[in-house]
């Protein structure tokens, strides 16, 4: 897979407790934030060895049984899908975080370890205190951002995109970002809405051995991809709906990110749109899709102010700006007539 090497902005010299959040919103695109959490105390562990940054976690480690992704060593670090697209190729298992990191450290130096993955789990949860000295500081921003872990071995998080913004922090090992904008959606293959390996659609192309024949218009994606290798203590800015494809490169990987939103807590995620959107508006006649096409860019796609702009204030119902009671009163209206 060829993406260019040396497309992502790269920014040095930032710290956790002076985060450029203004900046890295206001421009839009990926950023690599070079030695970012450089300081962290489990950064500094997993530079002298896993071992090491094992007992850093396992100091903190509550005892509390996590959710984590196992597969034979046939999966190849990868969780994906069987043949059909039906099943997902890995086992979903909880057990005990100290167990799940035994076994990485176990299989270090086998050329084909069976996969474990520990994928997106609050660190508050199971790592309560690991914040104190690996944490980035959003709250002088005004925004929570509770950070989660991600940790396993060589394992790759098919390319996929996430509605909030992101910061990934590399604190063990080393990972390589392949980024493309949104609108190489088109060219990327997304599989199922569901099941899915992480949350989200990904795309269907393996990206260690693309299948041009079958997946043509990838190569008009790769013509768009950006690529990044991150070190221990590096960061990366992933703006809401990028989609990203990470490699963890080394035996033994940890991750931590911090997902956030840009809009108040009561605006609810647009995929439940996008369900129901698929539902009500795909299998229409082209004609009346076109016709729904123009009132979603009036509505919805348009300058917010637009719709009601014409009416007077009090008239304006849900075309005016959303506040909390706003949206509660639009939730119970949905819940009422999808009830129906």
């Amino acid at each position: 897979m060829d993406a260019a090497p040396d497309s992502v902005r790269t920014i040095h010299g930032c710290r956790p407790d002076a985060l450029p959040l203004p900046e890295l919103l206001a421009g839009g695109e990926p950023v690599l934030l070079r030695g970012l959490v450089h300081d962290w105390s489990l950064v500094g562990a997993g530079r002298e060895s896993p071992r090491a940054a094992i007992d850093h976690l396992l100091a903190h480690y509550n005892g509390r049984p996590l959710p984590y992704s196992w597969g034979p060593p046939e999966t190849a670090g990868r969780p994906f899908y069987n043949a059909g697209y039906t099943q997902l190729n890995t086992e979903a298992r909880r057990g005990q975080l100290d167990q799940v990191l035994e076994e990485i450290h176990a299989h270090l130096a086998d050329a084909r370890p069976p996969t474990h993955y520990v994928a997106s789990v609050p660190v508050d949860s199971v790592l309560p205190g690991l914040r104190a000295a690996n944490d980035l500081d959003f709250g002088s921003h005004g925004i929570e951002a509770p950070p989660a872990i991600w940790i396993g071995n060589r394992t790759t998080a098919s390319c996929h995109y996430d509605a909030p913004d992101n910061i990934a922090c590399c604190a063990v090992g080393r990972r390589r970002f392949t980024l493309f904008p949104p609108d190489q959606i088109h060219n990327l293959y997304p599989g199922p809405l569901e099941p899915t390996p992480g949350g989200q659609a990904v795309s269907l192309v393996d990206f260690d051995a693309p299948d041009f024949e079958r997946f043509p218009r990838f190569r008009d994606a790769l013509a768009h991809a950006r690529s990044v290798e991150l070190e221990p203590g590096d960061a990366i800015y992933i703006p809401s709906m990028w989609w990203h494809h990470v490699q963890g490169l080394e035996p033994f990987n940890i991750l931590v990110n911090y997902w956030w939103n840009s809009v108040p807590a009561w605006i609810p995620t647009p995929m439940h749109a996008l369900h129901h959107a698929i539902w009500s508006i795909r299998d229409r006649p082209e004609r009346e899709k076109q016709a729904w096409r123009e009132v979603f860019e009036y509505y919805v796609f348009g300058p917010a102010g637009r719709a009601g702009e014409h009416l007077p204030g009090e008239a304006r119902g849900v075309l005016a700006p959303f506040d909390e009671a706003a949206a509660r009163r639009m939730r119970a209206w949905l819940i009422a007539r999808l009830n129906r």
